[in-house]
C-alpha cells in the first residue's frame, strides 16, 4: 500500500505471490490463484533489445536468467523442458562477462525490436493501413442535446490524424449512411429501422459486395491505404479530406423529423444503426483497425436491440424486472448484441458507447459487445455535461493525457516491428517462427513474450503470446510483432497462455474474447472467457487490465520425489513463488490484499450476471469466514482471542466495503448504471479498481497538512474539508463551519489567506485526479447537511447512526441507516470464524 507504483515495471499483480503445491492446498486458500496483467502498460525502465527473442525449439520458452548456459559450447538449457538449444551466430560473443540483456535478472520485462521494413530495397511497398473511425449519431433527441453532440463530433474530427479514415452514420426511425465521397450534394443510403439486416445485405445495398470479400492471397493490387478509391472510399475518407464536408453535414443535420405521438417514445433504431456500421467496416481490408463510436441519447424502441416499447406508460426494465424475468425485450436484445459482438470480433473491430440521457439507453444489453471488443463506455446525464465532453475529448487527445488506445492494432510503447517472409521461408536461428494455417492458407506466426524474471524456488510456467498478423504485398505473408509500442495502427491482437502441466487456466475476466481453443491446460471450471488458451483482443489502452484465473491440476504427482520440478515459471511474469512444502507463513507473506479484493469483486459481479439467484453478499460472507478461519490466530469458540496477521488486516475491511458497493448492492441503480460500473471494474488496473471498491478519503484542516482519513462518518468535522475519491465521482465536502466562513467571503480578505489556500487545496487535488482519469469522474462540491452531502455519506462507515446519536462528537454527523458498521461486522466475523 505504501508503494507509489504498486503495479511495478511489469504491470502484474497476483492474489498470492506464493503458490501452494496441490489443488487441495489451493482450495484451502479460499481466495483463488489469479494474476492481474496489464498487457500494454508503458514504463521507462523496460529495456529494448535490437534483435528477436531467442526461444526454445521444443517448448517455445524465451531465453531468460534461469537458463543454464554453457559459454564454451554456446549452448543454453531451457529451464522449462530442459531442451539443449544452440545459440545463433549473433550470440557468438557471449561469455560470463559479456551477457545479453535477457540474462540479467534485474530486467524483469524485456521488449524486442525486429526489422521495421518488409522490403529494405523498397520500403514504400509496406501497406499503410490507417485507423478507421465510424461515428454513429443518434438524432432522436432535443435540439439542445443534438447541438452538444455535434459540437463534440466536430472537435473530435479536428483532433484525428490527417490520414485517419472517417465514416458517418446517423439514425432515428431509420439508419442513414452518409456518402462522404459525394461532395456535390448530401447523399445518404437509408436502412429501415424495424428490420434486422445482415452484413451481406449492408454490403449489397451500399454496393460494397466485392470489397467485403476476403483476399485469397497477399495484399491486393490497386489499393490505396488499403481501400479502393471507387468503393469503400465513397463512405470512408481521410479526415483531412472530409473535415469540411462532415462539418457542413453536421451543421445541416436536424433532429429526427419522424412524428412522435403524444404519450409515445421516439422511434430509435440503435441496433440497426450499429449493424449497418459494422457491415460497412466489413468491407474494409482484413487487418484494418477500426472503431464504431456511438453517441446515443435514449433507449432503442425500434427493430433489433429494442429494450422498451414506444408507450411511455411502460417503464424501462429495472433490476427487479430482470430478477423476476419480467423484462420481455431483454434476452432478445442481449442475443442480438451477442451476435453483433461475434461479427465485430471476427472483423477485429471495436464498439465504443457514449450514452448521455436521463433515461436508460440499453448499456446493460450492449455490455456484451462493448466488453468483448474492448470498447470504451461513458455514461452521462447530458451531452453537455463535463463527464461526456471531457471524456470524449480524451479519446482523441495526444501527449501525456492520451489513453494509448490500440484497437485491432499494435500500439505499444517504443516499438513497431514488421517482417516480410518470402514463400518457402524456413525457420532460422534467431527468428521465432511457427507454421500455422489460417483460412486453409499457410502462413507464419510470430510471437513476442513479455518476460519477467525474479529469483525463486518454485515458479509456474505460463507464457503469454501477443500476436499481431499483417498481410503484405506481392503475396508475401508476414506478421507485425512487438512489445510496448507508441502509436501505430495495424492488425488484431491475440493473447495465448500456455502452462506447465500442473497449471490449468479457468478463464479471463476483462475485455477479450475466447477463441475456444481447447488444450491440456484448459480447466473444466470456466470463469469468464474460458474454455480456451487463446483470446482475441480487439481493443486495448494503457490502463487495460486482464484478470487470469488459474487452478492447479487435480492429479497430484508432486508428492512423488522423482517428479518434483524445482523450477516452474509463469513466463509472462516469471515471478517468485515458493511451492515445495509451502508453509502457512510463506503463503501469508505472499498475499496481496488489494488484488484479492478486486478479484473477488470481479468474480462476484460475474456470478451475479451469469448465475440465476446468486446471492453475492452471502457468497462473500462465507468466503471471508472461511478465509479468517484458515489464517486467523485464535482459540476455538473464543472470539476475543481472534487476530489477523498484518498481511491480512485490511482484507475484511475491503470485503465490508465491497458488500456495500454498487457492484453488489444494485438497489437505487439502474441496470445500465450497474453494467457501466462492472465494465470499468473488469477493465481497470488493480489500483483504480480498489478505489471503486473502497474509496479513498483525504482530510484538509488548519491543524495539519492533507492526510488520509478513515472512511468513517467520524471523520466529518465542522472545521475540516474532506476529499472523497470513489473513482466514478470526486466529492469535495466542506464542514459546516468551513462552509459558513466561505459564504461570508473570508477567503477574499488578505488577512485570511491561509483560509483561501485551505479552500483551494482540495480543488487542486481533485483536478489532478480528474485530469488523469478516464472516464472523467463527476465532480461534486457540497457542504455538511446539504442535499449533495449524500454522495459522501453513502460511502462512509456508519459508525454513528440515529440509533446511537448520543455518542457523536460536536460538529460531526450521523447517517440515517440500518446498515451495520464495520465494528459490528468484524465482531460477527470473529464470532463465526472461531466456531469449531
Amino acid at each position: 500500500m505504501a508503494n507509489s507504483d504498486p503495479e511495478g515495471v511489469d504491470g502484474v499483480r497476483m492474489t498470492w505471490n506464493v503458490w501452494p503445491r496441490t489443488k487441495l492446498e489451493a482450495s484451502k486458500c479460499v481466495i483463488p490463484l489469479a494474476a492481474s496483467i496489464a498487457p500494454i502498460r508503458p514504463h521507462s525502465d523496460i529495456p529494448t533489445l535490437p534483435y528477436a527473442p531467442l526461444r526454445c525449439r521444443t517448448c517455445s520458452a524465451v531465453l531468460n536468467a534461469y537458463s543454464r548456459v554453457d559459454f564454451l559450447a554456446k549452448i543454453w538449457i531451457c529451464p522449462f523442458c530442459y531442451q539443449r538449444n544452440q545459440f545463433p551466430p549473433h550470440y557468438a560473443m557471449i561469455s560470463e562477462t559479456n551477457l545479453p540483456c535477457e540474462l540479467y535478472p534485474q530486467y524483469t520485462t524485456v521488449q524486442y525490436t525486429l526489422q521495421t521494413n518488409p522490403d529494405p530495397n523498397n520500403p514504400s511497398n509496406a501497406p499503410q493501413l490507417q485507423p478507421v473511425f465510424v461515428f454513429v449519431l443518434d438524432t432522436c433527441m432535443i435540439e439542445e442535446e443534438l447541438v452538444f453532440a455535434k459540437s463534440a463530433l466536430k472537435q473530435a474530427i479536428g483532433l484525428l490524424p490527417e490520414q485517419a479514415l472517417v465514416g458517418f452514420v446517423s439514425f432515428g426511425t431509420q439508419a442513414l449512411v452518409h456518402e462522404l465521397g459525394f461532395t456535390e450534394m448530401s447523399k445518404v443510403y437509408v436502412f429501415k429501422g424495424s428490420k434486422e439486416i445482415s452484413k451481406e445485405q449492408v454490403l449489397e445495398q451500399l454496393g460494397l459486395r466485392a470489397a467485403g470479400r476476403r483476399p485469397t492471397a497477399g495484399y491486393p493490387k490497386g489499393l490505396q491505404n488499403g481501400y479502393t478509391n471507387t468503393v469503400v472510399n465513397r463512405f470512408l475518407l481521410p479526415a483531412s479530406d472530409c473535415e469540411f464536408t462532415l462539418n457542413s453535414l453536421l451543421d445541416e443535420l436536424q433532429t429526427d423529423q419522424w412524428p412522435v405521438q403524444a404519450g409515445q417514445r421516439a422511434s430509435r433504431c440503435t441496433g440497426v444503426a450499429l449493424s449497418v456500421a459494422a457491415g460497412l467496416l466489413g468491407a474494409c481490408l482484413p487487418g484494418t483497425g477500426a472503431r464504431i463510436i456511438a453517441l446515443v441519447g435514449g433507449p432503442c424502441t425500434e427493430g433489433p436491440g429494442t429494450i422498451v416499447s414506444k408507450d411511455l406508460s411502460e417503464p424501462v426494465r429495472s433490476h427487479k424486472d430482470l430478477f423476476k424475468d419480467a423484462a420481455p425485450y431483454f434476452k432478445k436484445a442481449v442475443k442480438f448484441y451477442d451476435s453483433l459482438a461475434k461479427q465485430l470480433v471476427d472483423q477485429g473491430h471495436v464498439l465504443d458507447l457514449f450514452a448521455s440521457a436521463l433515461d436508460q439507453v440499453g448499456v446493460a444489453e450492449m455490455k456484451v459487445a462493448i466488453e468483448r471488443t474492448g470498447g470504451l463506455v461513458v455514461l452521462a446525464e447530458s451531452f453537455g455535461h463535463s463527464v461526456f465532453k471531457d471524456s470524449f475529448k480524451r479519446v482523441f487527445e495526444d501527449g501525456e493525457l492520451s489513453l494509448g488506445l490500440c484497437f485491432n492494432i499494435l500500439c505499444w510503447h517504443n516499438y513497431v516491428g514488421l517482417i516480410s517472409l518470402p514463400k518457402g521461408f524456413k525457420e532460422k536461428d534467431g527468428f521465432p517462427v511457427r507454421r500455422c494455417t489460417k483460412d486453409h492458407r499457410e502462413s507464419f506466426l510470430f510471437v513476442i513474450l513479455m518476460d519477467e524474471i525474479m529469483e525463486g524456488i518454485l515458479n509456474i510456467l505460463v507464457y503469454m503470446l501477443i500476436v499481431y498478423d499483417y498481410v503484405l504485398v506481392d503475396e508475401i505473408k508476414g506478421y507485425k510483432v512487438g512489445v510496448q509500442v507508441d502509436v501505430a495502427w495495424g492488425d488484431s491482437g491475440m493473447l495465448e497462455i500456455g502452462c506447465s502441466k500442473e497449471i490449468k487456466v479457468q478463464g479471463i475476466i476483462g475485455p477479450c474474447t475466447s477463441l475456444e481453443k481447447k488444450g491440456p491446460n484448459v480447466s473444466d471450471t470456466v470463469i469468464g472467457e474460458g474454455n480456451t488458451t487463446t483470446w482475441k483482443m480487439c481493443g486495448l489502452d494503457k490502463s487495460t487490465c486482464l484478470t487470469v484465473i488459474f487452478d492447479l491440476s487435480s492429479t497430484d504427482q508432486s508428492n512423488v520425489p522423482e517428479t518434483v520440478n524445482p523450477q516452474f515459471y509463469l513466463q509472462f511474469l516469471t515471478r517468485q513463488w515458493v511451492g515445495i512444502s509451502v508453509s502457512t507463513e510463506e503463503l501469508i507473506h505472499g498475499f496481496d490484499q488489494e488484488t484479492a479484493a478486486v478479484v473477488m469483486a470481479r468474480i462476484a459481479s460475474l456470478k451475479m450476471e451469469t448465475e440465476e439467484g446468486f446471492d453475492a453478499t452471502r457468497w462473500l460472507d462465507r468466503n471471508l469466514i472461511r478465509f479468517c478461519s484458515k489464517f486467523g490466530n485464535y482459540r476455538e469458540n473464543d472470539p476475543s482471542s481472534f487476530s489477523l496477521n498484518p498481511c491480512f488486516s485490511l482484507f475484511p475491511q475491503f470485503i465490508f466495503n465491497l458488500r456495500r458497493s454498487q457492484f453488489v448492492q444494485v438497489f437505487n441503480n439502474s441496470p445500465d448504471e450497474t453494467a457501466y460500473f462492472r465494465v470499468l471494474l473488469n477493465k481497470e488496473n488493480i489500483t483504480n479498481a480498489a478505489v471503486m471498491v473502497q474509496p479513498s478519503l483525504i482530510s484538509y484542516s488548519f491543524n495539519s497538512p492533507p492526510q488520509p482519513a478513515l472512511l468513517d462518518v467520524a471523520s466529518i468535522s465542522a472545521d475540516r474539508i474532506l476529499l472523497l475519491d470513489s473513482y466514478f465521482s470526486i466529492v469535495v465536502f466542506h464542514g459546516i463551519t468551513i462552509a459558513q466562513w466561505r459564504n461570508m467571503g473570508y477567503q477574499n480578505q488578505p488577512e485570511h489567506q491561509a483560509f483561501a489556500l485551505l479552500l483551494e487545496a482540495p480543488q487542486v487535488d481533485a483536478q489532478i485526479i480528474i485530469r488523469d482519469r478516464f472516464p472523467v469522474p463527476r465532480l461534486v462540491v457540497c457542504d455538511q447537511h446539504g442535499s449533495q452531502a449524500r454522495f459522501l455519506l453513502a460511502k462512509l462507515n456508519p459508525s454513528a447512526t440515529y440509533n446511537n446519536a448520543t455518542d457523536i462528537a460536536p460538529g460531526s454527523d450521523i447517517i440515517f441507516t440500518d446498515d451495520v458498521s464495520l465494528q459490528v461486522f468484524c465482531e460477527h466475523l470473529q464470532r463465526l470464524a472461531v466456531q469449531s
